[in-house]
């Protein structure tokens, strides 16, 4: 299996954010009428919810939905508030060195994958980070050194709220410091429970848990996976390994001080590093995000890619997983 990921850079969105939008849409509209779309709010409370919660995205939601045509159903996607449910698996974790860094592997099905890495100005601030649903972001790191990334919560709820993603990128599009993204994260309504790392360029750090049917939880915890406090989904814990990847991870972080090197090889091996693309939870990329540094590494067993957030480059990398190959034929 081979993944292309490319790196877009483009300060407001414009000709090559709609080229994106043109070439992704066919897959996402099916996914996001994979439910009865009289399940999903109207284009008018679409517009209301970010108004109430995140009224600086205001003129770049427009923006998104003239680019992508104007109609109805585009611009109800594009707002991601109320989108049907869906489940990820993923790995984050604050090494606590010096400088400290996040690092996080995103588990999920490369067939509901965008591979693309956007690299913007929209509000003023240059954000870089990993596109989902073009309007939103799966982690990410600002001007700022405010760095953010998301876990699946291990819960079934599902409530009114936005879809993670775009509350990532409204973090990163307004806020400098952890203390500023909690605060973001407890006031804005999530749809899913989802647990969100975030760390700044003052070393501070903090794991916020968040859910449709409770109050969001700020956490010293320094290594998220697949549950919040407890497990509360048992099945998807066993299925994911949840519990078995954190304790690894914990194990990692206690074990005499690892290295920046070695703590990131622990993300690229099991049972952090995942082999299960046959059921859609296989590891797509390890990223390594350094406020200090304001750069993001992307790695993969054998290769990497390292960006910086500043410039005005664009590139593809072509990345091959033969382990895939290898689960697939397995299954």
């Amino acid at each position: 299996m081979q993944l292309d990921f490319e790196l877009i850079t483009e300060e407001r969105p414009g000709p090559r954010w709609k080229g994106l939008f043109d070439r992704l849409w066919p897959h996402h509209r099916g996914w996001y009428l994979s439910e009865s779309l009289r399940d999903r709010p109207t284009y008018l409370e679409c517009r209301r919810a970010i108004g109430r919660h995140m009224p600086e995205m205001l003129p770049v939601y427009a923006q998104l939905c003239e680019l992508a045509g104007g109609s109805d159903l585009e611009s109800r996607f594009l707002s991601l508030y109320g989108p049907p449910a869906y489940l990820t698996a993923c790995s984050q974790a604050i090494w606590q060195g010096s400088p400290p860094v996040l690092v996080r592997n995103y588990d999920y099905s490369p067939r509901a994958f965008d591979a693309v890495l956007l690299r913007t100005k929209w509000l003023g601030r240059r954000v870089l980070g990993m596109s989902d649903c073009m309007s939103g972001l799966l982690d990410g790191i600002n001007d700022a050194g405010l760095a953010v990334s998301l876990t699946f919560g291990g819960r079934r709820v599902v409530g009114d709220g936005f879809g993670v993603p775009v509350i990532l990128r409204y973090v990163l599009e307004t806020c400098e410091t952890v203390k500023e993204a909690a605060a973001v994260l407890g006031r804005v309504p999530c749809h899913m429970a989802y647990n969100v790392t975030v760390l700044d360029a003052a070393g501070d750090w903090a794991t916020v848990y968040l859910g449709p049917d409770r109050q969001a939880l700020v956490s010293r915890v320094a290594v998220a996976t697949n549950h919040q406090e407890r497990v509360e989904w048992a099945t998807h814990a066993v299925a994911t390994g949840s519990v078995e990847r954190e304790r690894f991870l914990l194990n990692e972080l206690a074990r005499g001080r690892p290295t920046r090197e070695n703590f990131i090889a622990a993300f690229l091996k099991p049972p952090v590093y995942s082999l299960a693309f046959d059921r859609g939870f296989g590891t797509l990329y390890t990223a390594v995000y350094s406020p200090q540094d304001r750069t993001l590494e992307l790695c993969w067993p054998g290769s990497e890619w390292k960006l910086p957030l500043e410039g005005d480059s664009d590139g593809v990398l072509p990345v091959t997983y033969p382990w895939a190959v290898d689960a697939a034929n397995r299954a």
